[in-house]
């Protein structure tokens, strides 16, 4: 009986901005059945513009004023591609990246909010900090306080751009270096800032009452506010900064922040999709695009023509619902509803203490309930995107079984099999007698001699998505199973690739495929091996597995049991993976935790195994499923020798510790902990960090 296919169309979203964040979250209580759904961003862990400011003032902290896309994604059962894009296609309907093949699409979506126009001024490029994009301005504003902290002494800070958002963050720069200054003992004065503006007023897009009120109490802070003061350059001077304006002005700073108008990337522009003057993506009262059905835009990227509106984020975030609902209707083939963006709107500007400046309908006030007021229409903004339940396939609550072991049977049931299995009376075959590493000896791969100075070495290994990416799984696949050929310090020659396509249209099947393969094929190249075959099969889930072939002098094998007493243990990689993944399928893993295993999983042991090699390394072993103690434990006993372990000397990966801490488990986990009886002084170690 052939299973029904699922996903007939793919809708695909590029960037995690304040719409798409919506659409994700609404997506995952009430699915569209029949539709695959991916979401590209640059970024894993998005900033929400309404807590970016007082984040920086130090009143929130990195997670609470950043969404993390990648438990929202999983939420929504939606595949999560980390790249940047860098050209689009509508009439083929392909979206072109830095890192990965074309990406296809039945309908797409644009939310990438503004870029950083090109900073033509002389010398801001070199010597001005943009405020995007966001993750460059946070880290170079965490550097500048972390210096400031460690060597307190006054400092004095520009900002070019009289906008909302060059005073947001005077107010809240300001506030937080009278933190530092404060813990240093130094006074308020030690803190000066400077604004510049090119035009008469601040906040042009703003009424006067508030363009009055905010240059007021900018004045009663201390701020040196500039206008009509446009820059002409900056300038290097040792670690500070000249910045000159109109001749015979300027200003000696210590770090210029660059806070100008924003535009559209330029790649936009040569994609054929209307824009308006500025280069925005131009769309209907439907929030489609005026020239392509195929695409919709929402956020500062969007400019719905008949209703211009000022680029702010509380127009995204009204914009999430009718997206979302548009966009079901044009996969579902039905009318489009349009949507009437609000005319007023209250605005809040952060000053980075206890206050916020209320704006609307000509009028502005500051009060400390403001700013309570702000904080509650927030943080009820980002309890949207906390506290995902894990889901299966069909969307309900579950507990997931882990891959993140290499999907492994544990070694309780493997042994049991093995066991069973009775040796072979090779003497029909004189052949068998080359078999110098089989079933009677395991180790990471088989080798058979063929002359006596030529042995080929075989492993086989196979495992469901670990990630979501097909290209980045296929890349990490390739890497895993050529392990076991470093591993015995082998050279790869070849492989055989052997695929379960989830049920789908096999269009939607055909996208998968190419994806998966030019993610095997990249890595290959990159080991120089050749694919030379392989077979596919449907199932319910992707599934990759690779039998891998290579070449070595029986002399130089690297085996487990060669491990000598002296020798040192090193490990190449950082410990973790295991734990983290688990914590990721139920929701509990922060998405930079997850990129960073991710990252070295996509790193090749093949520089590591020619180092040791080169070294005069005797023995060497893949740690995979069955954990360093598992693994440790095979080398030590075929060698008949002990190992001492110094806990805090071990690598892990970002967030291992916490998340094990939090009692996450691999799906091995209780079988790997049966190795602990092999260690001596277990109880004693029982209550380290570092130990589960």
């Amino acid at each position: 009986m052939t299973p029904d296919l699922p996903i007939q169309q793919e809708l695909v979203l590029i960037g995690g901005g304040h719409s798409h964040a919506l659409v994700l979250e609404m997506w995952g209580m009430n699915p569209l059945p029949g539709v695959g759904l991916t979401l590209i961003s640059n970024l894993v862990e998005t900033p929400y513009s309404g807590m970016l400011p007082p984040h920086i003032a130090g009143i929130y902290s990195f997670d609470e004023a950043h969404i993390d896309l990648r438990p929202l994604t999983r939420f929504a059962r939606c595949r999560l591609i980390v790249d940047t894009v860098t050209d689009l296609d509508p009439d083929h309907q392909l979206v072109h990246t830095a890192q990965h093949p074309p990406i296809a699409y039945d309908l797409l979506s644009v939310d990438i909010g503004s870029t950083p126009r090109r900073l033509t001024v002389p010398g801001a490029a070199d010597y001005a900090i943009p405020a995007k994009p966001v993750p460059q301005l946070l880290a170079a504003w965490q550097q500048f306080l972390n210096q400031i902290a460690a060597e307190p002494r006054p400092v004095s800070l520009g900002i070019v751009g009289g906008g909302v958002g060059g005073v947001e963050l005077a107010f809240t720069m300001q506030a937080r270096l009278w933190q530092v200054m404060a813990t240093a003992g130094l006074p308020r004065s030690a803190v000066t800032v400077h604004l510049f503006q090119r035009g008469p007023e601040l906040m042009a897009d703003r009424n006067r009452r508030t363009r009055r009120y905010v240059l007021k109490r900018l004045r009663q802070r201390g701020v040196q506010v500039h206008l009509n003061q446009g820059v002409t350059a900056v300038e290097a001077l040792g670690e500070q900064r000249r910045v000159t304006g109109q001749p015979g002005f300027e200003v000696i700073c210590d770090r210029i922040i660059w806070v100008t108008n924003a535009g559209a990337p330029d790649w936009l522009a040569k994609t054929g999709l209307d824009t308006d003057e500025h280069g925005f993506l131009a769309v209907d009262d439907t929030l489609q695009s005026t020239s392509h059905p195929t695409v919709f835009a929402a956020g500062d990227i969007a400019t719905m023509i008949h209703h211009p509106r000022p680029k702010a984020g509380v127009f995204a975030v009204r914009q999430g619902k009718p997206l979302l609902d548009n966009l079901k209707r044009q996969l579902q083939g039905k009318a489009l509803r349009p949507f009437l963006p609000q005319g007023e709107y209250l605005s809040l500007i952060d000053t980075g203490e206890d206050t916020a400046i209320a704006s609307r309908n000509g009028l502005a006030w500051e009060s400390v309930w403001f700013r309570r007021w702000k904080d509650r229409i927030d943080g009820k903004f980002m309890d949207r995107f906390r506290d995902f339940p894990a889901m299966d396939s069909a969307g309900e609550a579950s507990p997931m079984h882990c891959a993140g072991c290499g999907s492994k049977l544990g070694s309780v049931a493997l042994s049991q099999a093995l066991q069973q299995l009775q040796p072979v009376d090779p003497s029909p075959w004189p052949q068998a007698a080359d078999v110098l590493v089989g079933l009677n000896q395991p180790d990471d791969a088989a080798v058979v001699r063929l002359t006596p100075d030529l042995a080929t070495v075989h492993s086989v290994d196979a495992f469901p998505a670990l990630v979501d990416d097909p290209y980045l799984f296929g890349q990490i696949t390739v890497h895993h199973c050529l392990s076991d050929l470093w591993a015995m310090g082998a050279t790869p020659q070849t492989a055989l690739a052997l695929v379960t396509l989830p049920y789908a249209h096999p269009k939607i099947q055909g996208r998968t495929l190419g994806l998966l393969m030019a993610g095997v094929q990249a890595a290959l190249t990159q080991a120089k091996t050749q694919l030379i075959g392989g077979h596919t099969t449907e199932g319910s889930e992707l599934f990759l597995g690779l039998s891998c072939n290579g070449m070595i002098h029986p002399d130089k094998l690297l085996t487990k049991g060669a491990l000598q007493p002296g020798q040192t243990l090193i490990l190449t990689k950082a410990l973790g993976t295991g734990t983290l993944f688990a914590a990721d399928q139920q929701g509990q893993a922060k998405g930079r935790w997850i990129e960073a295993a991710i990252a070295q999983m996509s790193q090749s042991n093949q520089a590591a195994a020619t180092c040791l090699q080169h070294h005069g390394a005797t023995a060497c072993t893949d740690i995979t499923g069955f954990g360093l103690i598992g693994h440790l434990l095979e080398m030590v006993q075929a060698a008949n020798l002990g190992a001492n372990l110094d806990l805090s000397a071990l690598p892990l990966l970002p967030g291992a510790a916490t998340v094990t801490a939090q009692n996450h488990r691999s799906s091995l986990y209780p079988q790997n902990l049966l190795a602990a009886n092999q260690i001596t002084n277990a109880a004693a170690h029982s209550a380290h960090p570092h130990w589960p």
